[in-house]
């Protein structure tokens, strides 16, 4: 195995939640594309996951979670890697060029397809801590030899077909049962030792997507005055039951007290399920493209119903489960998350200061909430620091002057989410010096994980500000 030195380095640590004789079972549920606003517990007048919502009720959730990322592939780079974007160079799905070239104002960074090899990956540190690794479901990481989940650390793996959920039956749809049926077989042959379980669903992916039953279910059902897709309710509701199959399992085989479960999402929601009161969708960096639902059960740890308002990102996973595990990685790996171990035990609070997002790329389709009428998202930084949240926009900041012009260009917005989390009122004018404190952070984030920028485009002069800015 690639690292072999790390099993030298990756020392054990003490930790109040890692205290039992025997590690904690770890499994990670992930979702494809779930919002924020879509689930039972999170007040959805239309949406049934009865079973999600046992594990909110359960365990702790998290109100204030992020993906890493504002769309599913470099996200789940994030994820398996620790990362923030700028260390591995996975910002978008395939291109960081989508749209209409002429309304560039400037070069993306290129975007890389796979996560690199020379990765440390999450499953690694946990085989290295002593865990059966399992994956099954959604990778998204590359299929080449060398960068595929068997190569990254998992020892049993289902990736299901290189469409993905295309191929799945109408009996079957999406493939959340044979995913779930492969994770409870694995559980089943790793009960009596420590396993890390990855259960990445291609749900709630589009298209919509449900068997006849579960179709027919919602067909009848009011819709809500929020939601009101029923087709997209029943897609919810299977992958929900695809979660409470899951549960079962750890239950019948009496593994549940011991086991770490976090359920949460790749992104923000698709425009055909409303995250009101959010603004915007998958692929943009206001709250609606990365706040996401997270909730943690671990029954001999976490109190049951508990909540948390700290923010916190899918970076924090990794150093979250190799803490439960009892280990922390190599000196040599650079992981930009932190543990949530004190979050889970209600001991104490995270060390750091803000959490980050960049992405020096262009995106499409720009869905109600965007900046502009044509992307989705155009080259940003974006910092969240407690309540505070700036985003700067690379184009104006490069090109339109600057810091020396920041009072007009509108390279940067800023909101307070505590009383304005649909981010209708930028107070970048209004509160110059907490813009300037957080712009600072930025700008040294930048330097400190070698965060590259877009550069400019020389055959840019068709560019028209027709097309850009307008009030949400």
């Amino acid at each position: 195995m690639k690292y072999l030195f790390a099993l030298l380095l990756l020392t054990p640590v003490a930790s109040s939640l890692s205290a039992e004789s025997d590690p904690p079972n770890i499994v990670l549920i992930f979702i494809d594309d779930m919002g924020w606003k879509d689930a039972g517990y999170a007040g959805s007048d239309l949406y049934e996951t009865p079973n999600i919502d046992r594990l909110a009720s359960e365990g702790m959730v998290f109100t204030d979670a992020y993906a890493a990322a504002g769309n599913c592939q470099p996200s789940r780079a994030c994820l398996i890697s620790g990362q923030y974007t700028p260390r591995h160079g996975i910002y978008a799905v395939r291109s960081t060029k989508r749209g209409p070239v002429q309304e560039m104002r400037l070069e993306p960074v290129p975007n890389t397809d796979d996560l690199p090899s020379d990765n440390f990956t999450i499953a690694e540190a946990m085989q290295s801590a002593g865990y059966a690794t399992g994956m099954f479901g959604k990778w998204h990481l590359g299929k080449e030899a060398g960068v595929r989940p068997q190569d990254q650390g998992f020892d049993v793996v289902d990736t299901m077909d290189p469409e993905g959920a295309k191929s799945s039956s109408a009996g079957d749809p999406k493939w959340i049962y044979r995913i779930t049926d492969g994770a409870c077989d694995f559980i089943e042959q790793n009960r009596d030792r420590p396993f890390f379980l990855y259960v990445s669903h291609h749900a709630t992916h589009m298209g919509i997507q449900a068997n006849k039953e579960m179709f027919a279910r919602f067909r009848v059902k009011e819709p809500g005055s929020q939601h009101r897709n029923r087709r997209f309710a029943a897609m919810n509701c299977q992958m929900d039951d695809g979660v409470g199959k899951l549960l079962d399992k750890l239950d019948e085989l009496n593994l549940n007290k011991n086991t770490l479960v976090v359920f949460t999402s790749d992104n923000g929601g698709l425009p055909q399920s409303s995250q009101d009161p959010l603004r915007g969708f998958k692929g943009m960096y206001y709250e609606g493209g990365i706040r996401v639902p997270m909730v943690a059960r671990w029954p001999s740890a976490i109190e049951p119903g508990s909540r948390c308002s700290t923010p916190v990102i899918n970076v924090d996973l990794y150093p979250t489960f190799l803490a439960a595990a009892g280990h922390v990685p190599p000196e040599a790996t650079k992981l930009d998350g932190e543990s949530l171990l004190p979050l889970l035990s209600k001991e104490g609070a995270l060390a750091r200061n803000a959490i980050f997002w960049h992405f020096p790329g262009y995106l499409d389709h720009a869905s109600p909430g965007a900046r502009d009428r044509v992307f989705r998202a155009r080259p940003q930084t974006v910092i969240r620091q407690r309540d505070w949240k700036l985003k700067l926009y690379h184009e104006e900041w490069l090109l339109d002057g600057g810091r020396d012009t920041i009072a007009t260009n509108r390279c940067v917005e800023l909101f307070n989410l505590s009383d304005d989390i649909g981010e209708q009122h930028d107070l970048s004018a209004e509160m110059p010096s907490k813009r300037d404190e957080l712009l600072d952070e930025v700008l040294a984030w930048h330097e400190q994980v070698d965060a590259k920028l877009a550069g400019e485009r020389e055959d840019a002069a068709g560019y028209s500000r027709n097309s850009l800015l307008y009030s949400p």
